[in-house]
């Protein structure tokens, strides 16, 4: 993951990131309803098919290319035209973090030690156009990703497949990858230049949907790309603001489990302020009765003005994805090389007033741990640095006497000028004032949003001390540790995430022999294991877990919200 051109990290942000305007909304709502309450979304009846879904969104679904997105878990409004060989099962909560089969008869088959995996097509599976899908049409997606000219998908590829580092796609090397075998027209076979236990969730990535060969015209392919799922493109329009999905007559129920394909027509309008997509979706009027969202969330403003009409907590839906926002140490930078300044500052923070920074405790939960308080990430509960609710000044004061420091000492916080709730002037502020506490004088250094993620992925010019974020592309303690924690990933000249710079033999040992695991269960708990083994290192502090709250229209019904994307599910809903 070290070659990542995007951050997993930067992209969740944006997918997540909390709206801090004040909405007046239609009356207001008591406590938020989650998934468990899909069943009285939109009335006691039971979804049936037809009707046009409307999705509002701010962000406008550019690059509609299986090629150039970065979405995990087959996606959310992608994956109702792209299929994968595998994907996220389509359920609420825990149950969401599961990777099932999609174009692929089963999960993959791995070799002995997770180099090669091999995977079989279902029978049936045809194009929009009737076509057969078949194992080359796979391979071809696979190799469009590699081309200069389409990029911003996922790395992984180029990183694990054997020759993916030099390969420069299809339109510049006609012999293809050589590591990506298709033996007949339904096995695919994929030879990996390390162990990735993992690869099944990796196979759930875009660049895994078909592409016939005959149909790519390169960079202009996403006016129109082939369908492969329940939904074709009919209108493409001002970069991705305007999105409409009808019906593909050849996809079939009978191969695809997961998609319940409930609507006729899916209408996407992006480019939204966040203010006015709320509005709209409390308001619950026409079309807007029969919309969703998948990127806006409610603010804490929001939220206040939302208590107290159970109408309108009906239609919030609460998700959980596996995001830790953390504090940062860089321990090249005094004072911070010394473990117990580091341990002291851990001693001190209020994790309670960070928590009301971020929003409260609907929109945040407190964490001592790096790894998401989900079982899919393998999360052991422990906490080395016990502060209690508040924080534990006293004792950081003697760490610090203990470290040559009984005067106190002062320091600088980076954080982002943003009003996003992670790394917000509010969260930092809320830290000066609890180490204030414990004698230690922080200094606030803001930056522009732009500004702040350049420098704090810097290895030459990262701060001492930042407020950080961190999302995993599939629910495993793979994506979340190796890429903050395994020294073989810094990068010294490019996006950096081992903030720490922690390069440990036997972190790094463990990280790849759990790697060759690909028993999910077994690797979890491993991943646990390691997540408290370096947790010891105070090498940053945990601070909270977001909590995403989000409105829909009246008229939906089947909220599904997974554990693995905290967002409403666009192929389970119904609106009729």
């Amino acid at each position: 993951m070290r070659s990542l051109r995007r951050s997993p990290s930067v992209i969740s942000r944006r997918l997540v990131t909390a709206s801090a305007a004040l909405v007046v909304l239609a009356s207001g709502a008591a406590a938020c309803a989650g998934p468990e309450d899909k069943n009285d979304a939109g009335g006691d009846s039971k979804p049936q098919k037809g009707g046009t879904l409307t999705i509002l969104n701010r962000d406008p679904q550019k690059n509609f290319d299986p090629a150039r997105l970065y979405t995990s878990g087959g996606g959310n409004v992608p994956s109702l035209v792209f299929r994968t060989l595998t994907t996220r099962n389509r359920e609420d909560g825990a149950e969401g973090t599961k990777v099932v089969p999609d174009l692929a008869e089963s999960l993959g088959k791995p070799s002995k030690n997770a180099t090669v995996w091999t995977y079989k097509l279902k029978q049936g599976l045809k194009f929009e156009d009737g076509s057969p899908i078949t194992s080359a049409d796979i391979k071809y997606g696979i190799e469009r990703s590699f081309a200069a000219e389409l990029s911003g998908g996922a790395p992984f590829l180029r990183d694990w497949l054997i020759g993916g580092a030099t390969y420069e796609g299809p339109y510049k090397d006609k012999k293809g990858l050589k590591s990506v075998e298709t033996p007949d027209d339904r096995t695919i076979v994929f030879h990996l230049n390390k162990p990735v236990g993992d690869f099944d969730y990796v196979a759930t990535q875009t660049s895994f949907a078909p592409v016939p060969k005959a149909k790519d015209k390169g960079t202009k392919y996403e006016e129109h790309p082939v369908s492969s799922g329940p939904y074709k493109v009919v209108e493409n329009t001002n970069g991705g603001e305007r999105l409409r999905l009808e019906r593909n007559p050849h996809w079939s129920a009978k191969t695809d489990a997961e998609r319940k394909a409930y609507p006729d027509t899916i209408d996407v309008r992006s480019g939204l302020n966040s203010s006015v997509i709320n509005q709209r979706l409390s308001a619950s009027q026409g079309a807007d009765a029969a919309a969703v969202t998948t990127d806006t969330n409610l603010g804490p403003a929001e939220l206040a003005k939302v208590t107290g009409d159970k109408k309108l907590a009906a239609q919030v839906g609460t998700g959980h994805f596996g995001y830790t926002n953390y504090l940062a140490f860089n321990p090249k930078k005094k004072p911070f090389d010394d473990p117990k300044v580091r341990q002291a500052i851990a001693y001190a923070v209020d994790r309670s007033s960070v928590v009301n920074a971020a929003g409260g405790s609907s929109l945040a939960e407190p964490a001592t741990t790096f790894l998401p308080n989900q079982k899919a990430f393998g999360y052991e509960k422990f906490d080395h640095f016990p502060a209690g609710a508040s924080g534990n000044p006293e004792k950081a004061k003697e760490l610090l006497k203990e470290a040559g420091h009984k005067d106190g000492l002062t320091i600088t916080l980076t954080h982002s000028n943003a009003k996003n709730f992670e790394t917000s002037p509010e969260i930092a502020t809320a830290l000066q004032d609890a180490l204030k506490k414990a004698g230690i004088t922080v200094k606030l250094q803001g930056l522009e949003d732009n500004d702040y993620e350049d420098k704090v992925h810097d290895a030459k010019e990262e701060p001492g001390l930042f407020l950080a974020h961190w999302g995993a592309d599939w629910p495993s303690g793979g994506p979340f540790l190796a890429p903050i924690f395994d020294g073989r990933q810094i990068v010294k000249d490019g996006y950096n995430f081992n903030s720490s710079f922690l390069d440990d033999k036997a972190v790094n040992k463990e990280i790849d022999e759990i790697n060759e695991l690909t028993d999910h269960a077994a690797a979890a708990k491993r991943w646990g294991a390691l997540d408290k083994k370096i947790g010891e290192k105070a090498v940053n502090v945990p601070l909270f877990h977001p909590v995403y709250k989000r409105l829909y229209g009246k008229d939906v019904k089947n909220v599904v919200i997974s554990d693995w994307t905290g967002v409403l599910d666009v192929s389970q809903v119904a609106v009729k």
